[in-house]
């Protein structure tokens, strides 16, 4: 998967298309990432030995991973990503847009 925990990313499709923010969880599974602030949803929540407070909570659900790109801070906007390997064998996320390693 092209997107890791603590990137920044910039939604591109849906409800939320132009929103920045950070990831919060990955989901190689179902191809689903969870982000900061983006596809809030509001659940109503029981009161319970956890949560002693019931009530309407507002909170971040999943979104598909092909709906967000990942921000490059240089290029001020998304970007996709490529695969390199370097010479001491590591394999790093290199920006398509700049040409910049990112990890």
């Amino acid at each position: 998967m092209h997107i890791k925990k603590g990137d920044t990313v910039i939604v591109i499709a849906g409800k939320d298309k132009g929103k920045k923010g950070k990831v919060l969880s990955v989901n190689p599974k179902t191809d689903r990432i969870i982000i900061e602030n983006v596809n809030m949803v509001t659940k109503h929540q029981k009161p319970s030995m956890k949560v002693q407070q019931g009530g309407i909570v507002h909170k971040e659900s999943a979104i598909h991973v092909s709906n967000v790109l990942l921000f490059d801070a240089k290029a001020k906007a998304g970007t996709r990503v490529k695969f390199k390997d370097l010479e001491n064998g590591k394999k790093v996320r290199v920006s398509v847009k700049t040409g910049e390693v990112l990890d």
